[in-house]
């Protein structure tokens, strides 16, 4: 913030601006700005999206993945399976897939996180390790970290 003459305003004077429902713009450059800092600091500029989808015949999504790799790493944000569709292997299908795209990118360690209302049981039966727990996230429920080592 600038005063009339160059001046820096000082810190207590900046406003906390609270929304529910964030700006695209703000996001993108609050996005920007972190992936910046992470680069400068880490050296690794190789971020890129890591998604996968599995449309019906009519082009509707009824299954998906979506995720990122950087610095030799992968993370799962989202994986969702139609209800109607759970428990036929799409969802095994689609971390299979992600994690040898993980692999071809050279990526040696997949992590993601899930609810105790989700599928951990899913990511424990495909070979994830827990990693960590928290309590409450939400209310009343457990959010568990898991990782995998991928082999070469």
């Amino acid at each position: 913030m600038q005063q009339e003459h160059g001046e820096t305003a000082p810190l207590e004077a900046l406003e906390v601006a609270i929304s529910a429902v964030a700006d695209p713009r703000d996001a993108d450059e609050l996005r920007d700005a972190v992936h910046e800092y992470n680069a400068e600091t880490t050296g690794y500029r190789d971020g890129k999206a890591l998604s996968c989808f599995l449309r019906d015949g009519d082009g509707r999504l009824v299954a998906g993945i979506d995720g990122f790799t950087w610095g030799g790493y992968a993370r799962v944000e989202y994986l969702w399976v139609e209800e109607s569709l759970r428990n036929h292997g799409l969802g095994q299908r689609l971390v299979h897939a992600a994690e040898e795209e993980a692999r071809r990118r050279g990526c040696t360690t997949i992590v993601l996180d899930t609810h105790d209302f989700q599928a951990p049981w899913l990511y424990t039966r495909l070979g994830y390790k827990l990693a960590g727990t928290t309590h409450d996230t939400p209310r009343g429920y457990r959010q568990y970290l898991f990782e995998k080592r991928l082999p070469r």
